[in-house]
């Protein structure tokens, strides 16, 4: 998989990747980075000033994401700045969600994980981070437009977000700017009740409702919508008006139309990440990194802005 448009000069690379950073068990990722048994090679490629990572486990004192950024250091890419705070993923609601007769499974939590924390987000970036917002505690029946079922399970008690929804401020040499990120449940391993469907369009829409105005206060810096839609336009299983959506919203541009983010063997190809700038900021290049088998089959995207307009 490959693909660019053009090469960096000057200005900021923006970077998402859905790369294998989670383990079935707490502490783990941190042994393995520790030991050099995480593949960084997309990473250190792509040299990125800011990146999200969309599948990295999360421990309160930030040990492995904190591990991450000195082992990149010793590749020669410095990323200071880290941000992540607890993820819904492996968060227990003593509730048999996945109605397997069965509780404490990882489907039964607010997000798929065997664990509190199993396969959060992080940021790192150059620059300093600041969480603007945090929509990670809205529950699934108080978005809008939601579309959970009257008789779900966890209709009391079940969060929208997956891992969560943050808005991070960065403030670069240009001012600020802030990310929109998101990593959304795939919308399949479910029955034909869809519901992973109908969270996974939820989830990938909820950034359009903030800035629509919908859900408070619309930001005014720029912004850059990034992350794992987990849903492709015009393939899969998907509720794919979702991505459509996103993509045809009047406030972002889509430096990469069309372009494949991860193979999987039994899907083959599709687009699932994104980096969806302000159309105020001026774009000069996108790409690909990778997917190097060690760290699963996502490759890590990246977008150029040459400054705003």
């Amino acid at each position: 998989m490959s693909f660019a448009i053009a090469a960096r000069a000057e200005g900021l690379r923006v970077a998402t990747w859905h790369g294998d950073f989670s383990r079935k068990g707490p502490g783990l990722l941190l042994q393995d980075i520790v030991a050099g048994e995480v593949g960084l090679g997309p990473i250190l490629d792509a040299a990125p000033d800011i990146l999200v990572l969309t599948d990295m486990d999360y421990d309160g004192g930030l040990l492995a994401l904190s591990a991450l950024r000195d082992a990149l250091r010793g590749g020669g890419l410095d990323l200071p700045h880290g941000l992540a705070v607890r993820p819904n993923t492996g968060r227990p609601t003593g509730l048999d969600l996945d109605g397997d007769g069965r509780l404490g499974g990882p489907r039964d939590a607010l997000g798929f994980g065997y664990f509190n924390g199993q396969g959060g987000m992080a940021v790192l970036s150059r620059f300093p981070l600041e969480m603007e917002r945090d929509l990670s505690d809205l529950l699934w029946k108080d978005a809008p437009e939601s579309l959970i079922a009257d008789d779900d399970p966890g209709r009391d008690i079940q969060r929208l977000s997956t891992a969560g929804h943050w808005q991070v401020g960065v403030d670069t040499p240009w001012g600020r700017m802030s990310l929109l990120t998101l990593a959304a449940t795939p919308p399949v391993f479910d029955g034909p009740e869809d519901r992973n469907g109908r969270r996974n369009l939820d989830e990938a829409v909820l950034w359009l409702h903030v800035l629509d105005g919908r859900l408070g206060a619309v930001p005014q810096v720029p912004v850059i919508l990034i992350g794992n839609l987990n849903v492709d336009a015009e393939r899969g299983d998907g509720l794919r008006d979702a991505a459509r959506r996103v993509l045809a919203h009047p406030r972002l541009q889509d430096p990469m139309p069309g372009t494949d983010t991860v193979r999987w063997d039994a899907t083959g190809p599709m687009r699932v990440s994104y980096v969806l700038p302000d159309t105020r900021f001026i774009v000069s290049g996108a790409g690909i990194t990778g997917p190097v088998p060690e760290a699963g089959p996502h490759g890590l995207i990246w977008v150029d802005l040459a400054g705003p307009r």
